[in-house]
């Protein structure tokens, strides 16, 4: 990994020199991360939060969360604010994580879930034409901001489309997020998504 980098600091940096209002599309793992995240960031960008978490089961938990996800967005009511749902694509998921079922959990088989998430991201973010692309997941203590990044920085190159620095975690951005579940009285889960993390909480 490359030296340690403040990703905040970065963040703050990229909205201090936007000019206009950017478009955004923003991979939200849930609705309780992206309560912090959106409205930190409302004023700065026209947000289209992607919701695309194929590692979530089983599937009614998907559709929970997802659902959560979609009520979130319409209390918050923002005009610049919007929802983008894809297929679930479990299947893809179970693919690339072959192998890396018995990973530690924070490990590899995260690190390549992260990506295939933010792949998808990249790859929709080029197509329809959005300027940067992003993830609420820096939000969580449990989510390696310095990963996540490096993984966003490589598929900037790839893609061509500029990725949102972030480690959300700072300025009480955690906490913020739990006040706001309360106050939007959001479903919180108390796993990650997959069946391996799921073991992992039970075995705790």
């Amino acid at each position: 990994m490359n030296e340690r980098i403040n990703y905040d600091k970065k963040l703050e940096s990229i909205i201090e020199s936007l000019e206009g209002r950017p478009k955004l599309l923003l991979h939200s793992c849930c609705g309780p991360c992206s309560s912090y995240v959106i409205t930190y960031l409302k004023d700065y960008f026209d947000i289209t939060v992607l919701y695309y978490n194929p590692n979530i089961e089983p599937k009614s938990e998907y559709e929970k969360r997802k659902a959560e996800q979609i009520r979130l967005i319409k209390e918050l009511n923002l005009p610049n604010v919007k929802l983008k749902d894809i297929d679930y694509e479990n299947e893809k998921y179970r693919e690339v994580i072959v192998g890396h079922e018995k990973d530690k959990e924070g490990g590899n088989r995260c690190h390549i879930c992260y990506n295939l998430r933010l792949e998808k991201c990249a790859e929709i973010a080029k197509s329809e034409g959005y300027d940067y692309f992003g993830t609420t997941l820096t939000v969580s203590p449990y989510k390696n901001a310095q990963v996540l990044n490096e993984l966003g920085e490589e598929l900037e190159r790839k893609y061509q489309v500029k990725w949102l620095y972030s480690d959300f975690k700072k300025k009480d951005g955690y906490k913020k997020s739990i006040e706001l579940s309360k106050e939007y009285n959001l479903y919180r889960q108390d796993y990650c998504g997959c069946e391996f993390s799921n073991y992992h909480h039970i075995e705790e």
